[in-house]
């Protein structure tokens, strides 16, 4: 089975940024804990801070197979509409993942542009929100 795990601007920087909001394991890391985990799982990582390089990934991943995408679109969350008729536009089921509470920081991260086109979203647990993510999308595709 097949997952794509999708970060979107600034998680490039996990570990080193903000670690009292965001911890201190690196993106690296993470993916590493996902790979040793979840070992029948044929994942791939991507990461950009672009727009429309997200896009372009979601879409890759849908016209690839993958069974379900893991996706944290960082600040693009609040704001990307892009991002949003990506999500509705793709056939695979997308779990909406942050770090972070969002709903305990500032306002304007309390609203989600992409979580009404998402399958799910998780939020607050840290890192393992990714791998809550992926129990999610295997327990969903094993119906």
């Amino acid at each position: 089975m097949k997952i794509a795990v999708i970060n979107g601007p600034n998680l490039n920087l996990l570990g080193r940024r903000e670690p009292g909001v965001y911890g201190s394991a690196s993106l690296d890391e993470l993916s590493k804990a996902l790979r040793d985990e979840f070992a029948d799982v044929a994942f791939s990582f991507f990461q950009s801070n672009v727009e429309g390089e997200l896009i372009d990934e979601l879409q890759r991943a849908d016209r690839d197979g993958a069974a379900g995408i893991v996706f944290n679109p960082g600040g693009y969350t609040h704001t990307s509409v892009a991002l949003r008729d990506a999500v509705a536009a793709i056939s695979v089921p997308v779990i909406e993942v942050h770090i972070s509470n969002v709903a305990a920081r500032e306002p304007f991260r309390h609203v989600s542009m992409i979580a009404p086109e998402c399958a799910g979203q998780i939020a607050g647990f840290g890192v393992d929100g990714y791998a809550l993510a992926v129990t999610a999308l295997l327990r969903r595709v094993s119906r």
